[in-house]
């Protein structure tokens, strides 16, 4: 068979073989009379045979179009099959949409990875919005559940604990913070700070300030942080400032010219949970994906000796 012969072909050919006519077989198909002429047509082009003797009065099939079919019905019927298979294996996987973010950084690859062993049979479909908008969207249900960090406002959510995230300090290289291991916030209290604002991350602002009162000092905000590649640019080349991330989004930054250092004394950590509606029971995979969330951060405990 020529390997520019379509399976629409092969249906329009079995059908107007077990019609014999052409106007009926476009009736089955629910299409025009022409489109399945001419695609009858190019089947017998591509074959380099005529299918069918047509006349003004009947159409029937020729030699060819007799040994043809039974294998044009065989390769639709394997095609069925084939169809069938997939729409079997898609029915036997669980959808799971989870909302995610940008910052969870290499976090989210091992999360997914442990998921996916504790849960073979689902698969997952990530959605990254705006905090706020992936809280909604669990509330709504057109997300099953979204990673957060921080306390958000709980109406209609559950909020199940996955881990501690360590927040560390984004600093120039050619700053001389930038060759100390630690960074306390104290050494900061002098340089502006590029901090989302409240409204857009409320718990990532508020623990900043508050560790920064805790050292004595009240921050000076500079420009708001927009992306983390333009806020890293400029931190890189610009006047000298810092900011924050977490540490699984900072393992995935090797920006030139930026370094980050653990901050100490306070040192900052942040929660991240697993959003879920309060109206609706976990489902198997959700409890796998808590589940593997735990054993990592158990892993992280165990291996820092914590």
């Amino acid at each position: 068979m020529g390997s520019d012969v379509e399976l629409r072909q092969l249906r329009y050919f079995v059908t107007v073989a077990e019609e014999l006519h052409f106007g009926r077989a476009a009736e089955r198909l629910h299409i025009v009379q022409p489109a399945v002429s001419q695609q009858v047509r190019r089947l017998e082009r591509s074959l380099g045979v005529t299918l069918f003797a047509r006349s003004t009065r009947s159409v029937v099939l020729t030699e060819a179009g007799q040994r043809f079919l039974p294998h044009a019905r065989a390769v639709l019927a394997a095609a069925d099959r084939a169809s069938d298979a997939v729409s079997e294996f898609r029915a036997s996987r669980t959808l799971l949409r989870l909302g995610t973010s940008e910052g969870l950084g290499d976090r989210l690859d091992v999360l997914l990875g442990a998921f996916a062993r504790l849960a073979p049979s689902a698969s997952l479909e990530l959605v990254h919005a705006p905090t706020a908008e992936r809280l909604q969207r669990v509330r709504d249900g057109s997300l099953d559940a979204t990673i957060v960090r921080g306390s958000w406002p709980s109406s209609g959510l559950d909020f199940t604990p996955l881990w501690m995230d360590e927040v560390m300090v984004a600093l120039p290289a050619s700053h001389p913070l930038a060759s100390v291991s630690e960074v306390s916030f104290a050494s900061l209290a002098s340089l502006p700070v590029r901090l989302s604002s409240r409204a857009r991350n409320q718990p990532l602002y508020d623990l900043v300030v508050s560790c920064c009162r805790a050292a004595g000092f009240e921050p000076v905000l500079g420009t708001e942080f927009t992306t983390a590649q333009d806020t890293l640019g400029t931190l890189g080349f610009g006047r000298p400032h810092w900011t924050v991330f977490y540490r699984a989004h900072a393992n995935l930054l090797p920006i030139p010219g930026v370094v980050f250092r653990p901050l100490v004394e306070p040192t900052p950590r942040m929660q991240t949970y697993l959003a879920t509606p309060s109206d609706r029971r976990l489902t198997p995979e959700l409890v796998a994906l808590i589940e593997a969330a735990r054993k990592i951060e158990a892993g992280v405990a165990k291996n820092s000796g914590d």
